[in-house]
């Protein structure tokens, strides 16, 4: 049973654009070659710090941030426990879901931390966990080929749809929006409002492409179990979220997606990290997808800084690197190891994985250096200068004295990696994406 699971995992990870030999074509692949070997160890140990032994509300073991975090937050925990399957440790993502699925509640309403003491309610408005937890099913699912676990929580999965239908759908486009930037795990981006005195609301492109991925993933989900009416349902619904992103938040003329006032319905023209996330899902057409990134992502005016694509356009008038974690964290310009891992998804997915190369020589370079000064990571660098930003002051220890910095989704470097040098690339792709 073992051989057979390792299989699915190794195809669950692998889905395919260039072949293993032809990474060698990439300029500076040994630097590439040496960061990942420097990673891979360094790793090893790091993992094991954002592992936490079930404790009350939390009946299975599960993954933190590492640092001063003990709580089980949504999408930090997603990608970690995506990294976990690539490495052969897919229940990770099993006790994730089954986790966060006992905090749903009658309405639908599931929070996006868990603790020991139960759900943490309404941190951030009335639909606190982000729009992962059907992808999480789904991904756990695809790559172990069990699905009949999924039979019992089917219903609270469907009901968790259902209540983010009611409560962030915006019943004239069609599409999703945030309360506030918060909500968003964008703490500060400005693409969004983020202070609660400002009470514009905005179709978020990235709320409305998480959202399609869920319910690809529900879809999914229920023809596995069966259910082809839900199925046939739910992706004729994602499909319609498609075109209206397309419709809607597209601008032909300055060739990218924007956010849409929902009062004014004009299109709020900012570019930074949620810019690109319909690409994780190839929402964009191959042409359009092609052109944002050439236009923007590629732009020394726009995202790509001397130290890796940066969190928002240097061109944007709110563009900084200040180092903030509190009252919230700076997505308004740092580099950031998810927004990497993020953006080299859609950049493999549209034929520019020389870029891809690119980011890892710098960003892993930067994590490679922490290994090696503090034996842990930060969580933003400083994209003018590389200089490490948030924590900045190490203050946590592990429990043998070490210092103990920013884990998370930095893990998902390696995968970036991996993709490159050995053709196992860590997607989180779906069944029904075009």
């Amino acid at each position: 049973m073992k051989k057979i699971i390792s299989s699915l995992l190794i195809s669950a990870i692998m889905p395919v654009a260039v072949n293993a030999t032809d990474a060698k074509e990439y300029v500076g692949y040994d630097r590439l070659d040496n960061i990942h070997k420097q990673i891979a160890t360094g790793f090893t140990d790091l993992r094991k710090q954002v592992v936490k032994e079930p404790k009350g509300f939390i009946k299975y073991p599960y993954l933190i941030p590492a640092g001063f975090y003990s709580q089980l937050w949504d999408w930090d925990a997603f990608f970690m426990a995506n990294h976990f399957i690539s490495k052969g440790q897919p229940e990770y993502m099993k006790n994730w879901v089954l986790t966060f699925s006992q905090g749903i509640d009658d309405d639908g309403y599931v929070a996006g931390c868990m603790t020991s003491d139960g759900p943490r309610r309404a941190y951030s408005g009335k639909f606190a966990m982000k729009p992962f937890l059907s992808q999480g099913a789904y991904q756990y699912s695809k790559a172990t080929g069990e699905w009949e676990w999924l039979r019992p929580i089917y219903k609270s999965l469907d009901n968790v749809l259902n209540y983010r239908r009611a409560t962030q759908l915006d019943s004239v486009s069609g599409l999703y929006y945030w309360e506030i930037a918060m909500q968003s795990g964008a703490d500060n981006n400005p693409a969004l409002n983020y202070f609660k005195d400002d009470s514009r609301s905005f179709i978020s492109v990235d709320a409305t492409a998480f959202q399609y991925a869920e319910i690809l993933s529900q879809a999914a989900i229920a023809e596995k179990l069966g259910m082809k009416d839900d199925a046939e349902r739910l992706r004729a619904e994602a499909a319609l979220i498609k075109a209206n992103l397309n419709k809607i938040c597209w601008n032909e003329q300055d060739g990218c997606y924007y956010n849409v006032d929902r009062d004014t319905r004009e299109q709020y023209k900012r570019i930074g990290y949620s810019t690109f996330v319909p690409l994780v899902y190839r929402m964009a057409s191959e042409e359009n997808g092609r052109r944002m990134i050439e236009k923007y992502m590629l732009s020394e005016d726009h995202m790509k800084s001397p130290n890796g694509f940066r969190s928002l356009s240097k061109a944007d008038v709110d563009y900084n690197n200040r180092n903030i974690i509190v009252p919230f964290s700076n997505w308004q310009g740092p580099v950031w190891g998810i927004t990497s891992y993020i953006y080299s998804i859609g950049l493999h997915h549209y034929g520019f994985d020389n870029e891809v190369a690119w980011m890892a020589d710098k960003v892993g370079s930067l994590m490679a250096k922490d290994l090696d000064e503090f034996g842990t990571m930060h969580e933003t660098y400083h994209a003018e200068t590389g200089e490490p930003l948030a924590p900045s002051n190490f203050k946590y220890r592990t429990d043998d004295g070490r210092i103990q910095g920013f884990v998370s989704w930095n893990l998902c470097m390696e995968n970036i990696l991996e993709g490159l040098l050995q053709n196992k690339w860590m997607l989180i792709d779906i069944e029904g994406m075009d």
